[in-house]
Formats: structure tokens, sequence, C-alpha cells
């Protein structure tokens, strides 16, 4: 069954019971899934969910991706697909694709969000995507034992460990809160 709209609503409101200071940066997302529509559809405009998944390897490093079309370090993710099941598995499945490391070596840190951002996506005409905007669900997992595998290169030219003191640097405060939780996750 697909990722129906009752879970992001779920998901997204788990995480502002954690950190109720983000709920005005998110009211707008928040007031859109309320409206309803199919916001797992990439081609759900003005806005659309994806996924993304920070993962942590022996609480020390964390692996990020460089983003071809953005020329970003970014955590790995992306849309969601009609066969995801759940955000979590979409967010795994992103990451075992974009990266080519083995999904059964990754493990959930936390079943809440470990972050939700809401930003503007620019249009892509090559792609006949207008601007919008992804409501992004992310969720934190742990390894010991990951390497990194066969990138995909369509959408990634890199893939490493960074070391997680640096997270905050790479990608933002509220990632770098996010990868500093799996270590205290239970």
């Amino acid at each position: 069954m697909a990722i129906s709209n009752a879970e992001i609503s779920n998901a997204v409101a788990e995480y502002l019971a954690r950190y109720p200071g983000e709920a005005a940066p998110l009211a707008e997302p928040v007031q859109r899934l309320r409206q309803g529509g199919d916001f797992t559809s990439r081609h759900t405009f003005p806005m659309h969910v994806t996924v993304g998944a920070l993962l942590v390897r022996s609480e020390t490093e964390v692996l990020l991706i460089e983003h071809r079309a953005y020329g970003l370090l970014l955590q790995p993710g992306g849309h969601v697909e009609p066969t995801d099941t759940t955000l979590v598995e979409a967010a795994v499945r992103e990451l075992s694709e974009e990266t080519g490391l083995d999904a059964a070596a990754v493990f959930p840190a936390d079943p809440a969000p470990a972050y939700v951002e809401y930003g503007r996506v620019p249009a892509r005409p090559e792609k006949g995507e207008p601007d919008h905007y992804h409501l992004d669900i992310g969720f934190a997992f742990t390894t010991d034992r990951a390497d990194v595998g066969q990138i995909q290169e369509a959408e990634v030219t890199g893939a490493a460990w960074y070391p997680l003191t640096d997270a905050e640097r790479l990608v933002g405060h509220r990632i770098a809160r996010a990868v500093s939780r799996p270590a205290h996750a239970g």
C-alpha cells in the first residue's frame, strides 16, 4: 500500500511535537496537507514530499552525497515512489540507490523524523518542472559496517563519509542536530 497523507501528516506532527519552535516555518506545508492531494507524486505542484536519510557510522561519521543537479553536499534522499509503503522504507531505498549501500546494513535510529524541511526548488524546464516546493522528511539511521558501493551516477557525483563534528558546517544545524541524536536514541 502506498504512503498515505495520514502517514505524512503524522510524521510532521510527531516532528513538531519534538521541535515546536519549528511550527512557523512548517505552517504552509501543514496547511497544504490539511487541504488534501497526492503529495507522494513528484508531479504534484506546488508541493510534494521527498525523503532523506542521515546515516551515521560508528557514532563518528555521517554519509553525504554530492548532488549532481545542485552541486551541493547533501544527505542521500529523493522522491517517494508509488511502490514505497512507508516514509522510512522510502528513505532507505533512496540511500541504497544513491550510494550503493546494502540496505540490510542500515538500521533506523528512531522511528520519528530527524528533520522536516520545506524548501523551494527552482524550475527545471528540461524535466517539465515548474518552481515548486519539497516537504523533505528525513530519518536518522545507524550502521557499523556500511561501505559506499556503486553510486547512482545520474543523480550523484560522489558519496563519502565525513566526520560527524563537521555535520553542521556541511549540512546545517537541523541536520547536525538530527545526526547527533542516533548515539542517544533507544
